[in-house]
């Protein structure tokens, strides 16, 4: 009896070894097919929309002079791209944009950080940033525009503004939030403040970082483009005013439309940057 039991336990070790690969190799293929037709499902729900924009004006569903068709739009779309006058918008706007996420961010989360580990200074602190994160950006672009002038540097500055508090908050937030018995662990290896806060604080706050840079790059689009609307001479928010005012409606909504391709675009970009950073987070959990 005990020789049976002897030689037949041994016999059940290997099957797990070899299902353990198995079974990664069916969840990465369910991961694909799942990815897959969840891409498949967007773009089908984008032609559906496509068409029904498109068959609605010349269906007299909706009045085709405030909404023209799809194809109109696009073909008012390259003619802006060909005359240059969509890319120079572009452009512009872009520039603005990028350089107030930047400032946003390279102050931000250092500012965070500082913010969570020191606990006097954020008590010091905090009233001021639920002041000014409950201001919105717009309201302030008057005071924006009179102490900086009509030029680059006041819808920079605006955009900095927007930006600025999303990357602040949640780099607090995801600070405070690491596990305590993690740093414990951390500090009782002797590691230095520096070492710390590399291998344990900031890739475990490094996803709610992210969120709020998420949040910084859609406010850096909308509110930049709101702020040209008021006073530029130059950029997408500007075009789309433009447009408006001259009854170009197709050329209003291929500005528009741009708009939102670049905000997917950097959303998306933004997740892929997100994904890299942080993933350890992935092959942990496999």
């Amino acid at each position: 009896m005990a020789d049976t039991l002897i030689t037949s336990a041994p016999a059940a070790r290997p099957s797990i070894t070899t299902t353990g690969p198995r079974t990664r190799s069916n969840q990465r293929r369910k991961s694909f097919f799942s990815k897959s037709f969840g891409l498949i499902r967007s773009i089908l729900v984008i032609a559906v929309l496509l068409g029904l924009w498109e068959i609605a004006p010349r269906a007299g569903w909706v009045e085709p002079s405030l909404i023209p068709p799809i194809s109109k739009v696009a073909r008012a779309w390259w003619a802006l791209l060909e005359n240059g006058q969509l890319w120079d918008n572009t452009q512009a706007s872009l520039v603005r944009a990028v350089s107030g996420f930047t400032i946003a961010v390279l102050i931000g989360i250092p500012l965070g950080i500082v913010l969570a580990w020191n606990r006097w200074l954020n008590q010091l602190v905090d009233p001021v940033l639920e002041l000014f994160r409950n201001t919105a950006a717009l309201a302030l672009l008057p005071v924006f525009t009179l102490l900086l002038g009509i030029g680059e540097t006041s819808k920079i500055a605006i955009v900095v503004y927007a930006c600025l508090f999303p990357v602040v908050l949640n780099t607090v937030s995801g600070v405070k939030s690491v596990d305590p018995l993690l740093v414990k662990s951390a500090r009782s290896m002797n590691l230095s403040a520096l070492r710390l806060f590399q291998k344990v604080i900031l890739p475990s706050a490094l996803p709610t970082i992210f969120t709020g840079i998420r949040m910084a790059g859609a406010s850096s689009i909308l509110v930049l483009i709101a702020a040209e609307m008021v006073g530029a001479k130059a950029g997408l928010g500007y075009l789309i005013n433009y447009a408006q005012f001259n009854f170009m409606i197709p050329e209003m909504y291929a500005g528009i439309l741009t708009i939102a391709a670049i905000g997917l675009a950097v959303n998306a970009g933004l997740v892929r940057l997100e994904r890299r950073f942080s993933g350890w987070r992935t092959d942990v959990r496999g």
